[in-house]
């Protein structure tokens, strides 16, 4: 799911996923594709494509300091000022990331420049995010990775979004892949009744779990029920589980009752966590709005409102799904505004 998706059309067309890769390739780095095509350096290592990245402008000019506004003149670009004052320049693109990852410089001042130039920011609100449960039972499983479990996110009796994959308990809720995937679909809930229902055996209907779960009762018929799941669960799962269950983990498992496996058996294909929230914008990998693509035309990333001035990357109101799918926007718009930024100066001259 990307937001305002048919914005971006332009930038993909004119660079796209293929592009960036011809072009690490030919800087020299070497790459790979994994599940979901997620396309990462075979090194695992992001200073690679920094190194490359870098290597790719060795010829360019920078000049380092803290941007504070755009320089205006009869409602153009002219430059950029900046705490060591005004640098002057024929076209101004800004592209200074969104309010999450602030150590990077990434603090939201591009949002409060992009609005004293005269844009609309939209609001502003953390996605691929981590998401806040008020349950008791994940600190308790705090550490807990799950794979290949399904997900669903429901909001009420309302079906928001269900995936498959990687999941993990913290102390303050739920993260992981499938959860910061799962927090893009929040953006307008306010959250009264929001859950998320895990199955944790999806690869198996309910009536090949019922036997598989007696299959290993019959195995452990003496035991504690919480010393006979160690077969189907995580250990760090299984008191936990048990209390959602409504089973006294100390009961013994030759005198459980068809109705407390009919419980066991629910839990297990929808082990459910109730979510309150977010956790907060900084810990997001995106932020969710930015300035007002109708105020952008996408066809260049050219503001709309001030001549001169362009946009790229996250602080344009577009975001998607973990995987990659954010770096490739940051791209594709950098991309299309340098070329419009470039043609705008050699037309002027």
């Amino acid at each position: 799911m990307t937001k305002n998706q048919r914005f971006l059309y332009s930038a993909v067309n004119r660079f796209s996923p293929q592009d960036m890769q011809e072009l690490l390739s030919s800087l020299g780095v070497e790459l790979k594709t994994e599940r979901g095509k997620r396309v990462f350096p075979v090194s695992d290592k992001s200073s690679d494509i920094l190194s490359a990245l870098l290597r790719y402008t060795s010829d360019c000019t920078f000049l380092r300091a803290k941007a504070k506004a755009i320089a205006l003149d009869s409602g153009a670009a002219v430059g950029v000022v900046t705490e060591n004052g005004t640098i002057p320049c024929d076209a101004v693109i800004l592209a200074t990331g969104g309010a999450s990852y602030s150590l990077t410089g990434s603090d939201g001042s591009g949002y409060r420049i992009a609005l004293a130039a005269g844009h609309t920011v939209t609001p502003l609100i953390p996605s691929l995010v981590p998401l806040v449960s008020p349950s008791p039972l994940c600190p308790e499983m705090q550490g807990l990775s799950l794979k290949n479990v399904a997900l669903t996110l429901f909001d009420g009796d309302r079906e928001l979004y269900r995936d498959f994959g990687e999941m993990l308990f913290t102390h303050f809720g739920l993260s992981g892949p499938m959860i910061l995937s799962a927090s893009a679909h929040l953006r307008n809930t306010d959250f009264g009744n929001v859950r998320v229902e895990i199955d944790l055996k999806p690869a198996l209907d309910e009536q090949t779990l019922e036997k598989r779960i007696l299959s290993d009762f019959a195995k452990y018929i003496n035991r504690d029920v919480r010393n006979g799941l160690n077969d189907l669960l995580p250990q760090k799962m299984i008191l936990p589980f048990l209390t959602l269950a409504e089973i006294d983990p100390r009961k013994k498992i030759n005198v459980l009752t068809k109705v407390e496996r009919g419980r066991m058996l629910s839990t297990l294909k929808r082990f459910t966590v109730p979510v309150t929230g977010f956790r907060p914008i900084e810990e997001a990998i995106v932020t969710s709005g930015g300035v007002s693509v109708k105020e952008i035309d996408p066809k260049t990333m050219a503001s709309r409102l001030v001549k001169g001035l362009y946009f790229a990357g996250e602080i344009i109101d577009v975001d998607a799904y973990t995987g990659g799918f954010n770096l490739q926007i940051a791209f594709s718009t950098g991309f299309l505004a340098g070329l419009s930024a470039a043609e705008i100066r050699s037309h002027d001259k």
